[in-house]
Protein backbone atom coordinates (compact mmCIF):
# COMPACT_ATOMS: atom_id res chain seq x y z
CA UNK A 1 0.00 0.00 0.00
CA UNK A 2 1.40 3.38 -0.95
CA UNK A 3 1.46 6.41 1.28
CA UNK A 4 -1.48 8.83 0.95
CA UNK A 5 -0.36 11.69 -1.28
CA UNK A 6 -1.63 15.18 -2.01
CA UNK A 7 -0.59 16.52 -5.41
CA UNK A 8 -0.47 20.31 -5.62
CA UNK A 9 0.48 22.79 -8.31
CA UNK A 10 3.88 23.97 -7.12
CA UNK A 11 3.66 27.11 -9.26
CA UNK A 12 0.42 28.24 -7.61
CA UNK A 13 0.82 30.41 -4.51
CA UNK A 14 -2.55 29.35 -3.08
CA UNK A 15 -1.72 25.66 -3.54
CA UNK A 16 1.71 26.04 -1.96
CA UNK A 17 0.29 27.93 1.04
CA UNK A 18 -2.44 25.32 1.41
CA UNK A 19 0.18 22.56 1.42
CA UNK A 20 2.14 24.35 4.15
CA UNK A 21 -1.08 24.98 6.13
CA UNK A 22 -1.95 21.27 6.06
CA UNK A 23 1.63 20.21 6.87
CA UNK A 24 1.74 22.28 10.07
CA UNK A 25 -1.64 20.98 11.24
CA UNK A 26 -1.65 17.33 10.19
CA UNK A 27 -1.77 14.44 12.61
CA UNK A 28 -2.13 11.65 10.06
CA UNK A 29 0.78 11.21 7.67
CA UNK A 30 0.14 12.80 4.27
CA UNK A 31 2.84 13.28 1.68
CA UNK A 32 2.48 16.58 -0.17
CA UNK A 33 4.27 16.80 -3.52
CA UNK A 34 4.15 18.91 -6.67
CA UNK A 35 2.24 17.60 -9.67
CA UNK A 36 5.13 18.51 -11.95
CA UNK A 37 7.68 16.45 -10.02
CA UNK A 38 8.73 13.06 -11.37
CA UNK A 39 6.72 11.18 -8.73
CA UNK A 40 3.73 13.51 -9.16
CA UNK A 41 3.70 12.97 -12.92
CA UNK A 42 4.02 9.23 -12.38
CA UNK A 43 0.96 9.19 -10.09
CA UNK A 44 -1.09 11.31 -12.50
CA UNK A 45 -0.21 8.89 -15.32
CA UNK A 46 -0.93 5.84 -13.16
CA UNK A 47 -4.45 7.04 -12.32
CA UNK A 48 -4.98 8.60 -15.78
CA UNK A 49 -5.73 12.03 -14.32
CA UNK A 50 -5.54 14.91 -16.77
CA UNK A 51 -6.99 17.84 -14.83
CA UNK A 52 -5.43 21.01 -13.50
CA UNK A 53 -6.69 20.46 -9.98
CA UNK A 54 -5.83 19.40 -6.49
CA UNK A 55 -5.46 15.60 -6.42
CA UNK A 56 -5.51 13.41 -3.33
CA UNK A 57 -4.53 9.75 -3.61
CA UNK A 58 -5.99 8.07 -0.54
CA UNK A 59 -5.92 4.30 -0.05
CA UNK A 60 -4.82 3.96 -3.69
CA UNK A 61 -7.90 5.85 -4.91
CA UNK A 62 -7.65 9.31 -6.52
CA UNK A 63 -9.92 12.22 -5.62
CA UNK A 64 -9.98 15.57 -7.41
CA UNK A 65 -11.23 19.12 -6.84
CA UNK A 66 -13.52 19.59 -3.84
CA UNK A 67 -13.57 15.87 -2.98
CA UNK A 68 -9.79 16.02 -2.52
CA UNK A 69 -9.87 19.32 -0.63
CA UNK A 70 -12.52 18.17 1.84
CA UNK A 71 -10.78 14.85 2.47
CA UNK A 72 -7.63 16.77 3.44
CA UNK A 73 -9.50 17.72 6.62
CA UNK A 74 -9.28 14.07 7.70
CA UNK A 75 -5.49 14.39 8.03
CA UNK A 76 -5.65 17.41 10.31
CA UNK A 77 -6.14 17.95 14.04
CA UNK A 78 -9.60 17.55 15.55
CA UNK A 79 -10.32 21.27 15.50
CA UNK A 80 -10.22 21.12 11.69
CA UNK A 81 -11.44 17.55 11.24
CA UNK A 82 -14.88 18.35 12.70
CA UNK A 83 -15.61 20.51 9.60
CA UNK A 84 -15.54 17.41 7.36
CA UNK A 85 -19.16 16.24 7.79
CA UNK A 86 -20.51 19.76 7.36
CA UNK A 87 -18.52 20.36 4.18
CA UNK A 88 -19.44 16.92 2.85
CA UNK A 89 -23.22 17.52 2.98
CA UNK A 90 -22.91 20.30 0.40
CA UNK A 91 -23.82 18.74 -2.97
CA UNK A 92 -20.87 17.90 -5.22
CA UNK A 93 -21.88 20.20 -8.11
CA UNK A 94 -22.02 23.20 -5.77
CA UNK A 95 -18.73 22.28 -4.07
CA UNK A 96 -16.97 21.85 -7.41
CA UNK A 97 -18.43 25.11 -8.75
CA UNK A 98 -16.99 27.01 -5.77
CA UNK A 99 -13.69 25.12 -6.17
CA UNK A 100 -13.47 26.08 -9.85
CA UNK A 101 -14.24 29.73 -9.13
CA UNK A 102 -11.49 29.89 -6.51
CA UNK A 103 -9.10 28.01 -8.82
CA UNK A 104 -9.76 30.46 -11.63
CA UNK A 105 -8.92 33.54 -9.53
CA UNK A 106 -5.92 32.06 -7.66
CA UNK A 107 -2.49 33.58 -8.05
Amino acid sequence: MTKDTLLIDGLCGLCTKTGKFITTRQVKDLEIIEQHSDYGSELLDKYQIDVDSLVLVRNNRPYIRSAAAIRCLLYMRWNWKWLYPFAWIIPLPIRDLVYRIVARIRR
